[in-house]
């Protein structure tokens, strides 16, 4: 469903947009990505609407059954892309795991700016992307995602997101109607 209104105080969050994911190879080019949330970051920050820049710099504890890694991260794994343009103002929240809100302060720094929806784009569409809409939504925020701001490594669950996740947690959009929604 597209996006119907943006909330006078509505935040842009930018999941993992960082050197150390925005080079694994993704569904749909990272550099398009990391385009379109540089377009919508640059749109908030015009409307004096928050930014928020996540990165990831771990992973929670906890066995999987899929192997992880056991190896040293480069020492820039973790740094933001410069294509983001970075500003004084904008919000950095750092986490360990894959979503967003647990264990950081960014239901803190979103509710003392008043925002009440946020607009999530990012890699990966299926890991970080989701599970900050997950959390988003369960903390009573209006949730939109830009569709062509994400992306993900696997092709089946970056589409599962997409098609059967977000229009549950909220409402989707292309990041040109989202700039259009700010006015």
């Amino acid at each position: 469903m597209p996006a119907t209104a943006l909330d006078p105080r509505t935040a842009l969050v930018l999941i993992d947009l960082q050197k150390g994911i925005v080079g694994l190879p993704t569904v749909h080019p990272s550099t398009e990505v990391v385009e379109r949330g540089a377009r919508l970051a640059a749109a908030f920050r015009a409307r004096d609407l928050p930014v928020v820049l996540v990165n990831v710099a771990g992973r929670a504890p906890g066995r999987t059954e899929m192997p992880q890694p056991d190896r040293e991260l480069p020492a820039d794994w973790a740094e933001l892309v410069p294509g983001l343009d970075r500003q004084p103002g904008d919000i950095t929240v750092t986490k360990q795991q894959w979503g967003a809100f647990h264990g950081t302060n960014l239901d803190l720094e979103l509710r003392r700016r008043g925002v009440t929806q946020i607009v999530l784009a990012g890699i990966a569409t299926s890991i970080g992307v989701e599970s900050t809409a997950r959390a988003a939504h369960e903390h009573g925020y209006h949730v939109t995602v830009a569709t062509d701001a994400v992306t993900d490594m696997n092709a089946d669950a970056h589409h599962n997101s997409l098609e059967r996740i977000f229009p549950m947690l909220g409402e989707t959009d292309t990041t040109d109607a989202i700039v259009k929604l700010l006015g």
